[in-house]
């Protein structure tokens, strides 16, 4: 960048801090109804834009609007958004008329004592319809319990604003993500936002400016374009007092010890940081999925491996909870099937635009050594199977944000010995702390409840699943989204911190998605769902204007699938 463009970058920021330091003191002024009324006006504004941020975000990815990928932009953009201003919404108003946030049902605790607070379904936005067979609680750290649920709350007289600004720097490949880390800054944290999107997105920028229009226009929130020069700006300013970064744990370091490795050594020796302002983070995750041996129907292996494909393949495979290492048992009979079962679901789905920078030096990083025929511009879904547990094979250390998944074999026939073993498998030898899922036969989950409520709450990561991928635990938005609070600025892993949380708790350790083998209906973000459009469209509708009137073509379209 040269100097002219740097001087006209810097005149640009410090305009917009202008801006957002005169909102930062107005927002600490507001009372919850003013703020309730702010995320009303932008959740009535989705509609009118939905459908050219999907078009917009389709045409960047090549992704048609009649192909089911399309269904992906949508949940995973403006019904995404919309449910999360719903539930912010209502928040704000339980906290008006109640004190506190109105929990779906009452804490429990579970047979290794701890406290597990319940956080689907939401009845107010037909959850329990919607997510039919789903359940999610947050399991709190083991030294808390019921007694001491909730974060420090908002009200009239504490609104919670601190006059400070937040630099959230987004990211590129889910487009709800930079708004949902955005709209959590300021109305958990109390921060207005600095918000500078990723140049893989920056498409989004108008549709942005229009849908949070009422923000902007309170001085809450700005919203820049721009490449590592603006990110470096922003992150060194002086009136940027915290940040929040989605991306790689490579970038988090650069942030936070420099860019050169000499120079992030010693200064990780000395805990010298660059940036010694509040960080916050999501990064990446070699995303595991454990599959406990025992007797699978074919119908539910089927339904498994379509969980695994659907993980595997949705939004090209950039995302950080695609499943990266499926965990099997060498002693398993029905091991061979299952994975030509994957192999053929991956073969059957057209290969995906390859839009992430990188993705084509990534893929053949990942497969050193293996011979891969790429026959057009996309690449091939592609499982690696019988990766040596035992081997140093950067597929377990690295994240590969592309279209390749590994598969490794640990011993065992017993399946609570496996389920253990494989439990300290993931935690020890694979990168990352953000999520992962268990597959569990049915006679296993009844009989052996002890042992896996063991293993779920050894394992080290933010979001546990059972038979259900940890992209659902994302889109809920109830529950705290981030990695295992283990992580730190020396070892980030996954990520520091978390968003989303909408009934504002506080003291937990990780969330716990349970679902069962076999989904009914089929779940829309199968690639097999024939019409997952028209229940992605059905569904914003829905949270634009939550009435029972509105679910009879939503079934429709969702039993069709």
């Amino acid at each position: 960048m040269n100097a002219a463009a740097t001087s006209e970058t810097q005149v640009e920021l410090e305009s917009t801090i202008l801006k957002l330091k005169q909102g930062a003191q107005d927002l600490k002024a507001m009372s919850l109804k003013q703020r309730r009324q702010l995320i009303d006006a932008c959740a009535a504004n989705i509609p009118d834009f939905a459908q050219q941020w999907v078009e917009v975000t389709c045409n960047a990815k090549q992704v048609s609007l009649t192909q089911p990928a399309a269904a992906e932009e949508i949940l995973a953009g403006p019904a995404t958004l919309l449910r999360y201003l719903r539930l912010l919404s209502r928040l704000f108003q339980d906290i008006e008329q109640a004190g506190k946030p109105q929990l779906p049902g009452s804490p429990r605790c579970n047979q290794i004592g701890r406290t597990c607070v319940p956080i689907l379904p939401v009845r107010s936005l037909f959850d329990p319809l919607i997510f039919r067979g789903l359940s999610a609680e947050v399991w709190l750290n083991p030294e808390h319990d019921e007694h001491d649920l909730f974060a420090e709350l908002p009200s009239d007289q504490n609104t919670l604003g601190n006059g400070k600004i937040a630099g959230v720097l987004g990211a590129g490949n889910v487009s709800a993500i930079p708004a949902t880390d955005m709209l959590y800054k300021i109305f958990h944290d109390g921060e207005v936002v600095l918000l500078k999107l990723n140049p893989v997105n920056e498409y989004l920028y108008s549709t942005f400016t229009s849908v949070f229009a009422p923000l902007i226009e309170k001085q809450l929130l700005q919203i820049l374009r721009g490449g590592n020069e603006v990110g470096k700006a922003i992150v060194n300013h002086p009136e940027i007092n915290s940040l929040h970064v989605t991306g790689s744990h490579h970038t988090h370091d650069a942030i936070v010890w420099g860019g050169n490795a000499d120079e992030r050594a010693n200064r990780m020796a000395n805990n010298d940081p660059l940036v010694n302002k509040p960080i916050t983070s999501e990064l990446g995750n070699v995303t595991p999925w454990i599959v406990v041996p025992g007797k699978y129907t074919n119908r539910q292996l089927q339904s498994q491996a379509e969980h695994v494909a659907a993980s595997i393949v949705n939004n090209a495979s950039f995302n950080c909870v695609a499943t990266k290492m499926i965990v099997t048992s060498s002693d398993w009979p029905q091991r061979s099937d299952f994975l030509a079962r994957v192999e053929t679901l991956l073969k059957n789905i057209p290969p995906r635009h390859a839009y992430y920078p990188g993705a084509r030096e990534r893929f053949e990083r990942a497969n050193a050594g293996r011979e891969i025929a790429i026959s057009s511009p996309a690449l091939p879904w592609t499982l690696i199977q019988n990766t040596d547990p035992k081997s140093t094979a950067h597929l377990f250390q690295e994240e590969s944000f592309v279209c390749v998944c590994a598969e490794t074999m640990l011993p065992g026939s017993d399946p609570v010995e496996f389920l253990n073993a494989a439990v300290e498998f993931v935690n020890d030898k694979l990168f990352g702390t953000l999520c992962a899922t268990i597959t569990a036969p049915n006679s296993f989950e009844n009989q052996e409840t002890l042992a896996l409520e063991k293993a779920i709450s050894k394992l080290r990561y933010g979001s546990v699943c059972v038979n259900q991928w940890a992209g659902v635990v994302y889109g809920l938005m109830t529950p705290p989204w981030g990695g295992h609070p283990s992580s730190d600025l020396k070892s980030p892993q996954s990520g520091i911190g978390h968003v989303h949380n909408t009934f504002c708790l506080k003291n937990f350790e990780k969330t716990v998605l349970r679902g069962p083998l076999c989904s009914q209906p089929k779940p829309v973000w199968f690639h097999s769902h024939k019409t997952a459009t028209q229940v992605g469209w059905s569904l914003l509708k829905l949270y634009d204007k939550p009435s029972i009137t509105r679910l009879p073509r939503l079934f429709f379209h969702a039993l069709r699938g």
